[in-house]
Parts: structure tokens; C-alpha cells; sequence
């Protein structure tokens, strides 16, 4: 098969999977990663920002 042809038949593959899948995503109806890692930042930044005689010590086993 020519490299040419065989290249848009990837392309058109890979277009029809890209609309099944969208088809198919179920809906988040939750908050969007973007906002969960945002809130996960700033919890780190506020762990950080605690001052260390404060935060209970874990130690390894």
C-alpha cells in the first residue's frame, strides 16, 4: 500500500475513533480535574505553610 494512502486511512481511523469515543464518554458531573487539582494544591500549600511543631509526626515502620 502506497504511504500516502495508507496515512489517510489512519486519519479517517483515527477521526472515527476520536467521534466514537466522544459518543461514548460518560458525562463528569463532577467538579472538573482542573478545579480538583487546584484544591489539591492548595491543601499541599497549606500543609507547607503550617508550622512543623504543629503537624503530628509519622513515622516510617
Amino acid at each position: 500500500m502506497h504511504a500516502d494512502i495508507h496515512h489517510q486511512l489512519h486519519q479517517l481511523h483515527a477521526a472515527e475513533l476520536h467521534r466514537a469515543a466522544a459518543a461514548a464518554a460518560p458525562r463528569v458531573t463532577g467538579p472538573a480535574l482542573r478545579i480538583q487539582l487546584g484544591w489539591r494544591l492548595v491543601e499541599l500549600g497549606l500543609r507547607l505553610a503550617t508550622p512543623a511543631h504543629r503537624r503530628p509526626v509519622t513515622l516510617a515502620a
